[in-house]
């Protein structure tokens, strides 16, 4: 007797969570991405970066973490790298005049 109340006891909760629980709100959508000031343009072992704001400084390291160049105080729209090194995968950060910070994957043939 005390085992069908404790299962109907237990249907009937968790029926009741299912018709309490609500479904998340619009509040927690991703927000729209805005668009980088620059392009990244790879040729072989050269990238160019052409940016709307100064450049002030860049860094390049491998996916394994080795850092291959770190320029700083540019201060130019545009900047080419030559790659020492014989990898495919890098990560690039811009630094921009302004303080914004961006950091990307990218690849190279």
């Amino acid at each position: 007797m005390q085992q069908s109340i404790r299962r109907l006891l237990a249907i009937v909760t968790l029926s009741l969570l299912v018709f309490v629980s609500q479904a998340q709100s619009d509040s927690n959508l991703p927000l729209k991405t805005e668009t980088k000031p620059y392009k990244i343009l790879t040729a072989g072992k050269q990238i160019t970066i052409k940016s709307t704001k100064d450049i002030k400084h860049i860094m390049l390291w491998t996916t394994s973490g080795n850092r291959v160049v770190e320029q700083k105080d540019i201060n130019k729209t545009s900047l080419t790298i030559n790659i020492p090194v014989n990898q495919k995968a890098f990560f690039i950060m811009i630094g921009l005049v302004g303080g914004k910070i961006y950091t990307e994957k990218i690849g190279i043939q």
